[in-house]
């Protein structure tokens, strides 16, 4: 049985873990916490294209002191010569490394690594299902603005179905006591997705008072099968703009796991908002990933 620990989703965390990462991250922003992970190889394996995550990984490693290997799918073995990836994290690990941070569009992936892999495994995201670091940074951004979690209200809006941010944030909210609404059509958003906790809704301009917390998704085309609805008529349903800002409930805040699309699910009236969390989120992402690093390497203390 593998002792050591991954983290797949925020599943794999307790509650009092969840905080203990949040108080860890601070920690780490108010001082440099020193070669923390000095000796420890890490390798980043991004099948998938990726700027925020990608690049705030490598930050978050480089500044804990590791060694850091970036691999890319088209220089590995796997690609040309019919290796398997437990052949080939069977090989990183016989090789020492100790963390595979890894990103692919296959649900389920970071799992065929942990079965042959004796390190650490993070899942940078799996296809549409999770992507527990995001959640987190989501998580900390929040709590951080609003000193806690337990009782807001949090909507996410837009491409839910294709959405392994929504998945992973939302299951974090729940376990941390906040109430969560979803906002879209029924082709982004089938009515299944209703659950303890968690409230389905059409109206977007309906629900915008009601909120603390607007959280924006991108229309993820590239999972498409086949086409859903016009650009036009999710414009005109739900992108957040400047006609639907005065709306929000005062002191709401509004978020986007990125890469966000102007004048799709938001207009650059919103990036002018002075409720506007991106960059605030981009910044915590380095070091709650910190955070996720040091704890899972060296343990809770």
């Amino acid at each position: 049985m593998r002792a050591r620990r991954s983290l797949v989703d925020l599943s794999d965390l307790t509650v009092p873990e969840i905080y203990a990462l949040f108080d860890r991250a601070e920690a780490f922003e108010a001082a440099d916490p020193g070669r923390l992970l000095s000796g420890t190889s890490c390798v980043n394996l991004f099948f998938e294209q990726s700027t925020r995550t990608f690049t705030s990984f490598n930050l978050a490693e480089l500044r804990l002191g590791a060694n850091v290997v970036n691999l890319w799918p088209k220089d590995m073995s796997l690609a040309t010569k019919g290796e398997t990836i437990e052949d080939t994290a069977a090989t990183l690990s016989a090789m020492g490394v100790n963390v595979v941070v890894v990103r692919h569009s296959k649900p389920g992936f970071p799992n065929l690594i942990m079965s042959a892999f004796e390190g650490h495994v993070i899942n940078a995201g799996d296809g549409a299902h999770a992507h527990p670091t995001q959640g987190l940074l989501d998580l900390f951004t929040i709590r951080r603005e609003f000193g806690r979690i337990e009782g807001l209200r949090v909507a996410l809006i837009g491409d839910i179905v294709h959405s392994r941010v929504a998945n992973s944030t939302v299951n974090g909210l729940l376990q941390l006591g906040a109430e969560v609404v979803l906002v879209g059509p029924e082709v982004l958003l089938p009515a299944s997705y209703s659950r303890d906790g968690v409230e389905i809704e059409r109206d977007f301009e309906r629900m915008l008072p009601e909120v603390d917390v607007v959280i924006l998704l991108r229309i993820q085309r590239e999972r498409f099968n086949a086409e859903t609805m016009s650009d036009a008529d999710f414009i005109a349903g739900y992108q957040l703009n400047a006609a639907r800002l005065p709306k929000l409930k005062p002191g709401a805040i509004v978020m986007h796991p990125g890469p966000y699309n102007r004048g799709m699910e938001l207009d650059d009236a919103v990036t002018e908002f002075t409720g506007w969390r991106y960059a605030r989120q981009v910044h915590n992402g380095v070091y709650v990933r910190m955070a996720v690093l040091d704890f899972l390497v060296n343990g809770a203390a």
